[in-house]
């Protein structure tokens, strides 16, 4: 399952930059790439909302890590 971690520490990283480019530049790259609010782009938030979730629990592994 090591690999659905990184998978999800990269979307999550990914969705970081995009509220940075948002807060700073008000810049939505994702609509900008993919239109606003388009299904595309509802799918993108959805797997990066749903990374985001995940990586909820890490903060229960970060002391069972070996």
């Amino acid at each position: 399952m090591k690999w659905l971690d990184y998978l999800a520490l990269t979307l999550v990283i990914i969705g970081a930059i995009n509220w940075g480019l948002i807060g700073f530049f008000q810049f939505d790259l994702v609509a900008f790439l993919f239109g606003s609010l388009s299904l595309i782009s509802r799918i993108i938030y959805a797997v990066v909302g749903i990374a985001g979730l995940y990586m909820i629990s890490m903060y229960g592994r970060i002391g069972h890590q070996e």
